[in-house]
């Protein structure tokens, strides 16, 4: 499991663990039940406060759009929030025929553009005249955020979505005399998804990668990084998606994605707060039953090959010079999964991590230095990244150089057991400092649920942690963090570039 997500669930539910005192008695506030399409619900009862979060989890991400349509399953989530046939329509008959006037418009365009050098411009001209036309009348019957307004005037809070690598998750929180309210929203908008807007969201999607990618010398160094590890495997694309991908995108793919992926059994659903359990399963009986159940989607069958030896990339920029180095490692689901999770601990625990204090307070050779044990995701076999951003009047081959050096610590020398015991006493040190909250809870439940197979691998994670060995340190770092199975990504400036 990811460090990162390890510590954040132990962060969140270290204040239940005390109340509790073991897993047994955490069961009892926990009811599991799964409708006959197959969807999953988990629902943890706790009364402290008449609130409940929901947090859905929708088992696809980036990995699992398809070829020439990077960036689908981002789009569809942006497409969630824009309402259902009742919610952000004036005249939803009127709108719809609107939206299909759209993509036949749109479909003539994409004809015309599609010949290349032999696309008439002038008919082009018209074409796109008339897209814009037709976008601009479908538009005439939206109600601008009528969904996530209806929700924050109940009293909704922390209304949000995110899609990653490995997943598509959406939640937000309600007062619990609400509770009916989210099952009707939640289950209107994936039984009949209404695709409105679509255009102008492609728009804003675009502009997220222009900023996040195409203007920011990180996101560049990154992208460049993970197409350069991955020769196969998706992980290698981009969850915001290629920008040639965005452009070209269609309402069409959205809904067969939508189709595909999101089936009711490939959907995990945690509710936590004020709740009545046997009342939440009426609820979601009544509707989240009424989604037709429809096939898993097929598993992805595209395994990365074996490296074969080191690769390296250099990405030209006069910004703030940056160093990437990932280590490629197995999946979430291997033994030696909590091994790299201390490993990172080891590494970059704040000012006590090695690689803080090597890099940053003894050698002042850079700002940054820090690590993440599982990147970008950990479903399928993936990398354990380090990363460092040279100090004014250092160099990114100072860093690496130093980067090895503190690998090759952990190869030849065994962790002390001062260090050890302080990494795994840090992560429960870290937990007292921290409140838990529903939608934490909520969260971890889908997560380690969908990716584990049961809930309870939150708890019993950190026995996993504290089983790990100094010898188990060396013997992974032996293992796995070897020059052949690693790729480098630096910026240099663009003169050297050139």
């Amino acid at each position: 499991m990811r460090a990162s997500r390890l510590r954040l669930c132990l962060l969140l539910c270290f204040p239940l663990l005390i109340a509790a005192q073991d897993l047994k008695q955490f069961e009892k506030k926990v009811t599991e039940f799964t409708l006959s399409n197959g969807m999953k619900f988990i629902v943890l009862e706790r009364h402290d406060a008449p609130v409940v979060s929901f947090h859905t989890y929708v088992n696809a991400g980036s990995v699992d759009d398809p070829s020439g349509e990077t960036g689908i399953a981002h789009m569809f989530e942006h497409m969630a929030f824009k309402g259902t046939e009742t919610i952000g329509t004036k005249n939803y008959a009127a709108e719809k025929q609107a939206l299909d006037a759209v993509e036949q418009a749109y479909t003539k365009l994409a004809a015309e553009q599609a010949k290349g050098a032999r696309a008439d411009a002038k008919r082009t001209a018209v074409l796109e005249s008339g897209v814009k036309a037709a976008i601009a009348k479908a538009e005439s019957y939206v109600d601008p955020n009528a969904y996530p307004r209806l929700i924050e005037e109940n009293g909704g809070v922390g209304l949000n979505a995110q899609t990653g690598e490995d997943a598509t998750e959406y939640f937000y929180s309600l007062p619990s005399n609400r509770v009916e309210l989210w099952f009707s929203l939640e289950s209107a908008r994936f039984l009949h998804p209404v695709f409105r807007e679509f255009y102008k969201e492609r728009d804003v999607v675009r502009e997220e990668r222009r900023m996040r990618v195409d203007s920011d010398p990180g996101g560049q160094v990154m992208e460049a990084l993970l197409a350069t590890a991955f020769e196969a495997h998706p992980y290698r694309r981009p969850t915001s998606g290629w920008a040639s991908d965005i452009m070209s995108l269609r309402v069409a793919a959205a809904r067969a994605f939508f189709d595909k992926y999101y089936a009711p059994a490939n959907i995990t659903i945690a509710i936590a707060g004020d709740v009545n359990p046997r009342q939440m399963k009426l609820f979601a009986e009544k509707y989240f039953g009424r989604i037709p159940a429809r096939p898993l989607p097929p598993p992805l069958h595209t395994v990365e090959p074996p490296q074969r030896g080191e690769k390296r990339v250099r990405i030209a920029s006069d910004s703030q010079p940056l160093l990437e180095m990932v280590y490629k490692r197995p999946d979430q689901n291997d033994p030696d999964d909590p091994v790299f999770d201390v490993i990172a601990g080891i590494l970059d625990s704040g000012r006590t991590g090695l690689l803080y204090t090597t890099l940053v307070r003894d050698r002042k050779i850079a700002m940054v230095a820090a690590c993440d044990a599982t990147f970008p995701g950990g479903r399928y076999p993936s990398l354990f990244l380090f990363y460092a951003a040279p100090s004014m009047g250092h160099t990114v081959e100072e860093n690496e150089k130093a980067l090895d050096e503190v690998i090759e610590r952990l190869k030849t020398t065994k962790v002390d057991a001062v260090t050890l015991q302080r990494v795994k006493t840090k992560v429960r040190a870290d937990l007292i400092r921290q409140l838990d909250s529903d939608s934490g809870m909520a969260s971890q439940l889908t997560w380690y649920e969908v990716n584990y197979g049961d809930w309870r691998k939150m708890f019993t994670g950190l026995d996993d942690i504290d089983k790990v060995t100094a010898d188990d340190v060396e013997r992974v770092a032996q293992k796995y963090f070897v020059k052949e199975h690693r790729t480098v990504a630096y910026t240099v400036s663009k003169g050297e570039g050139k």
